[in-house]
């Protein structure tokens, strides 16, 4: 009897709409703060909780991941869109059930930031270890898809809002829950590979003794940082240098900026298969960095705002090129290497829009000077790559030297 052949192409599906489930779920809550705000007099500084929650709980989630050697891929993955969808069409009920609504909201962040936690650690390796071709491609493609969620949410969020009122929120909320619903039907059903076998795969322990995985670490972080700080402060920049309202800052700063990132990643996953990976990102680091500056120093602000969606070019190989870097570098890391990779970058997410807010404060509440000081996170990955060349340079002149 001949082996079934498998259908690789729907596990590529299924983690295309993980990722866009990640994006919903990243992205949806912040878009409701008014509606929170007017309809539970949630005090608006009170609602910076949701993110702060969010993003904890993510790390916490990626943290575990890797303690935690033998991980069954397709059951986690499958809880990854069943919390997601709960958390999602939670919002629409547990608030107002609860005699505090903002603890209502943040249980239902608390719930969708584990499934998204699942999602980063677990949708890369499954696309690593299937047999395609041009894997660092693919690892790009793959990621596009959270800047094209994080586009549809966004507009689609935007033009439900605009048709049908703020105060239909529930059930937009329980509309963008059916994609993870419906993606559990997907990675139930395709074929799933370990990325080693579980007895292969490397522990936590032995991911922080190996010297060069604490390089590809601080890369990670970089990468994080030199990405969330750009989008995580463009609404703010649209508003206060083009002087455009929220709604249109909205459009303008995250989902442009979210737009150029995908299609640096598309581009580069239909394009990159003859390009040397480590030298194309520290070509986009160097990119990067000139972005930074041109939104940080230019008196024009539409120069300025140029150089934000620049930006979202130039890091578009940066998370998904790390990542396929340092599987090919460490190929049996296994599930700890893909967790603490995710871990690292999301503590980069924290630090850079941290240290943007903090440079803004400290001078009088001017952006651009905030901006200016997250310049020193593609400085930093450009170092990362550079040393990490060097490494391996040497590595492979030890080993023809034998």
């Amino acid at each position: 009897m001949s082996e079934t052949i498998k259908d690789y192409s729907k596990t590529k599906r299924a983690c295309y709409l993980g990722f866009v489930t990640q994006a919903i779920v990243a992205n949806f809550a912040p878009l409701l703060f008014i509606a929170f705000h007017r309809e539970f007099d949630i005090p608006i500084a009170s609602l910076a909780l949701i993110p702060a929650v969010f993003y904890a709980v993510q790390l916490i989630t990626d943290f575990l991941c890797a303690k935690f050697k033998n991980i069954d891929y397709r059951k986690n993955i499958i809880v990854s869109e069943i919390t997601s969808a709960l958390g999602l069409a939670g919002l629409a009920f547990i608030p107002a059930l609860c005699s505090n609504p903002l603890i209502g909201i943040l249980i239902c962040v608390c719930i969708y930031a584990v499934g998204s936690g699942l999602i980063e650690v677990l949708c890369s390796p499954i696309i690593e270890a299937c047999p395609f071709p041009n894997k660092e491609g693919m690892m790009s493609l793959l990621h596009s898809f959270y800047c094209w969620g994080a586009v549809g949410v966004i507009i689609g969020s935007t033009l439900f809002f605009t048709l049908f009122g703020l105060e239909n929120w529930r059930l937009l909320a329980c509309l963008w829950a059916l994609i993870p619903l419906y993606n559990i039907i997907n990675f139930a059903t395709c074929p799933i590979e370990p990325i080693v076998q579980d007895s292969e795969g490397m522990s936590m322990k032995q991911l922080l003794t190996n010297r060069m995985f604490w390089l590809f670490l601080l890369l990670m972080i970089a990468t994080g940082a030199s990405e969330s700080s750009m989008a995580q402060w463009t609404s703010a920049f649209a508003e206060a240098s083009l002087g455009v309202d929220k709604s249109i800052g909205d459009l303008a700063g995250p989902c442009g900026f979210a737009f150029c990132m995908g299609l640096g990643r598309l581009w580069y996953g239909k394009k990159g298969q003859k390009m040397d990976l480590s030298a194309y990102m520290t070509i986009a680091g160097i990119l990067c960095f000139a972005a930074y500056l041109t939104a940080s120093l230019s008196t024009v602000p539409i120069v300025a705002f140029v150089g934000c969606m620049i930006c979202g070019m130039a890091v578009s190989i940066m998370w998904p090129g790390s990542i396929s870097l340092t599987s090919a570098q460490i190929p049996g890391g296994g599930t700890a290497l893909f967790a603490l990779l995710a871990l690292a970058g999301d503590v980069g997410g924290t630090l850079g829009p941290s240290l943007v807010g903090l440079g803004t404060q400290s001078s009088e509440n001017d952006i651009q000077s905030g901006l200016l000081a997250a310049s020193a996170f593609p400085i930093l990955l450009v170092t990362s790559l550079l040393c990490i060349r060097c490494k391996k340079a040497k590595k492979k002149d030890c080993s023809s030297s034998r």
